[in-house]
């Protein structure tokens, strides 16, 4: 090889090593080909066996026909979800759990189990995944109900959904929804349909969202939860709380662009700033509410609210802190662990204001939108 070639080739390898550079890969990555590098994941079951259900359900009917596999689909697990018609056996819709662009997670208690069924059930015809966050380690007695060997089931005893939420609610794990929907396991659904309420906060442009509460039939304790029978959606309210005036001038938590961490459902971009927000070492949420307005894109007395069309019950069933299955505490035993639960919720409180004071203080390149 002549001078010049060689010269030419290291030329070109000099320049492809900038080119890389340019590209800023993590070091993680570095003994990796970019292409199979898989950043995110999901919570999708997967069949032990048989075709790729996902390239397989891309196919038309009669290639699948001619292929053999609508007799391989037609025998998958409980992971994937088919529902027959009438037609011959290849004639038949498949709904794969990674198909679903939406994620219910609930706190699940067992004292709480007619109320998930009904729940889930109103859910699980609008295209959403579930899952149950099992903080009692009674898992088992969930298997009678005709949907739970399609639903995920994480079990921890005593810890609360925000603790699940932070483990296993990683924005990658599931960037695949739209809309994750985490929510208690004591409300009531009669007024609710998921679909409609959907199709609202998509129109209203609602980043973080709740439904509103009925005021017959529930616990409440931030007004501005309250349902407002004369209109689709509400965004804040204008009365006195305490020595707090919600007038023109007050923008702020808990007079508008504010949900209770109850029942919150947050958009995918929302969610994943939500979940950076959760602190590892607390367990109760609670502070978090006061700040999800940071994590909506504009402003936040728009793009938070409260949804009355479409409506649920609060019933505030205590559960945490309770004693195991097989003991019968008395009422003072219960109060006192209630107490302690309490306790524990306000000291966290605390913390987080604390802690978002110092940051704030501290950071000197953030700049307070509001």
């Amino acid at each position: 090889m002549t001078l010049a070639g060689q010269i030419a080739i290291n030329a070109t390898k000099i320049a492809g090593a900038k080119v890389c550079q340019a590209h800023c890969r993590p070091d993680n990555d570095e003994a990796l080909p970019r292409g199979i590098v898989s950043r995110t994941s999901d919570l999708d079951m997967r069949s032990l066996r048989g075709p790729l259900i996902r390239e397989a359900a891309t196919k038309s009917q009669s290639t699948m026909a001619a292929d053999g596999v609508c007799n391989k689909i037609s025998r998958v697990p409980d992971s994937v979800w088919v529902s027959r018609s009438t037609q011959p056996e290849c004639d038949l819709t498949l709904k794969k759990r990674g198909t679903s662009t939406n994620l219910l997670a609930i706190a699940a208690g067992i004292k709480h189990k007619e109320s998930v069924n009904k729940i889930v059930t109103k859910f699980r015809s609008s295209d959403f995944d579930i899952m149950l966050f099992h903080y009692d380690g009674m898992v088992d007695d969930w298997s009678d109900l005709e949907w739970s060997s399609q639903a995920l089931h994480v079990s921890a005893m005593d810890q609360t959904k925000w603790w699940f939420a932070k483990r296993f609610l990683h924005p990658d794990i599931i960037s695949e929804y739209d809309y994750i929907f985490i929510w208690d396991g004591d409300i009531g659904v009669e007024h609710f349909d998921v679909g409609k309420y959907l199709s609202i906060i998509k129109e209203e442009e609602l980043e973080i969202s709740q439904p509103a509460l009925d005021p017959n039939n529930s616990v409440v304790h931030h007004l501005l939860t309250l349902r407002d029978s004369t209109s689709k959606v509400h965004r804040r309210i204008h009365r006195r709380l305490g020595v707090r005036k919600c007038d023109g001038n007050i923008t702020g938590p808990p007079c508008s662009g504010w949900v209770e961490i109850m029942v919150p459902v947050f958009s995918k971009a929302a969610w994943r700033c939500a979940w950076l927000m959760i602190q590892n070492d607390l367990i109760h949420g609670w502070g978090l509410d006061e700040l999800l307005g940071y994590c909506v894109k504009g402003n936040r007395t728009q793009n938070i609210g409260i949804v009355d069309q479409e409506y649920v019950a609060h019933h505030a069933v205590p559960t945490l802190g309770g004693s195991p299955k097989d003991q019968a505490p008395s009422v003072s035993t219960q109060d006192m662990e209630r107490d302690e639960v309490m306790k524990r919720c306000f000291y966290e409180l605390r913390i987080v204001r604390r802690r978002w004071h110092k940051v704030v203080q501290d950071d000197e390149c953030w700049v307070d939108p509001y």
